[in-house]
């Protein structure tokens, strides 16, 4: 029998699985960009192991990510990022019953790796390939965290490539309510990062930086955009930068604890700001965030007090979550395998670098 037909027969038999509570055991690749991670995912909520070769300490010292070097650093260690993972949950590759894998977006390096590794894995055992969008994962996310979330309720998704409020349908399908219309809230971090001297990784450096200062500085101005959900953040970037240059001319002191507090405010406010009113226009009181931003800890801040204030409960992963890791794609592929979605009859799934939401 040809591996289509076996793995035709094998998504059957997993919807089965679900249908009579029987445990679904999918094995998920993530390697979009830095970080090679491998996890075992039961039942798209529970979390047998999620382990992560991160290479941030190698990309340092460049003050930014290399996608060459993170493919070869993806190819160097993702088979024993693979042992690692099986053993940590207590299985083999005898008791997967699928595969995940991370198609995009990312560099596209980074995911030929992860991408070639799953099919790999897929055809030598007969297993379902599902394949997963990462920012769709980073969302799915919250679904590990918080085992009692269900459909609908609007998620704000927060990472170096995207910043976006969405209304979340059901499992499968969400609707755009608000974007950046230029950069995304994790660029503007890292950029502001490199030009005040913090260096890479921006985020985690601005939030630290940022508990020693005072918000006492005031970048941006009201515009139109603050009675839409979209938002902008090169306006913001530029006002800093233009700050600094200004300073700099003068041969003033730059205090950096005071930039990256008041940037952080301006950055984070209006987002939070938007995302409460969303929540209220569509009559939903739950309120999700998703992606590597959502770990700075002035957004969970706020967003709580503000959730608080309106009736609105709030979820979020945990830290290690809103980093690129393979639970989130595990459980995102649950929920894509047990309605026959996205699953690759054919292994020819490729990556796909700009895959949008």
């Amino acid at each position: 029998m040809e591996y289509q037909e076996i793995v035709k027969q094998k998504v059957k038999e997993i919807q089965k699985k679900v249908q009579n509570g029987q445990d679904v055991l999918i094995l998920a690749i993530e390697s979009s960009c830095d970080e090679t991670s491998i996890a075992v995912v039961k039942n798209g909520r529970e979390v047998l192991s999620n382990e992560i070769a991160s290479q941030i300490d190698i990309h340092t010292r460049f003050g930014g990510v290399v996608p060459e070097v993170a493919s070869r650093n993806h190819i160097l260690c993702i088979n024993n990022v693979l042992k690692k993972s099986l053993q940590t949950a207590n299985v083999s590759l005898d008791d997967i019953d699928a595969v995940a894998v991370t198609y995009g977006a990312g560099l596209s390096g980074a995911l030929m790796v992860g991408v070639n590794f799953a099919k790999g894995l897929a055809l030598s055992k007969n297993l379902p390939l599902v394949a997963v969008n990462h920012i769709k994962g980073h969302i799915s996310a919250n679904y590990i965290q918080n085992k009692e979330l269900k459909p609908p309720f609007i998620c704000l998704v927060v990472s170096g490539g995207h910043t976006a409020i969405l209304k979340i349908d059901d499992y499968m399908h969400h609707t755009l309510i608000g974007q950046t219309l230029d950069d995304a809230i994790g660029e503007a971090f890292d950029k502001v990062a490199r030009v005040v001297g913090l260096g890479y990784p921006g985020g985690p450096k601005i939030d630290k930086e940022a508990k020693k200062g005072e918000y006492n500085l005031h970048f941006v101005k009201k515009s139109d955009l603050d009675k839409t959900y979209n938002v902008s953040y090169s306006g913001l970037k530029t006002a800093v930068i233009n700050y600094l240059h200004q300073k700099e001319q003068n041969h003033e002191a730059i205090n950096v604890a005071d930039v990256a507090c008041s940037f952080q405010h301006e950055a984070v406010d209006m987002l939070v700001d938007k995302v409460i009113r969303a929540a209220k226009e569509y009559d939903l009181k739950t309120v999700a965030m998703a992606g590597g931003v959502a770990a700075n800890s002035y957004l969970r801040e706020e967003m709580s007090k503000k959730c608080l204030q309106n009736g609105l409960e709030l979820t979020y992963p945990s830290l290690i979550l809103c980093t690129d890791n393979g639970a989130m794609i595990g459980a995102e592929a649950y929920n894509n395998i047990v309605v026959d979605n996205n699953v690759c009859y054919d292994l020819t799934v490729s990556p796909n670098p700009s895959l949008k939401l």
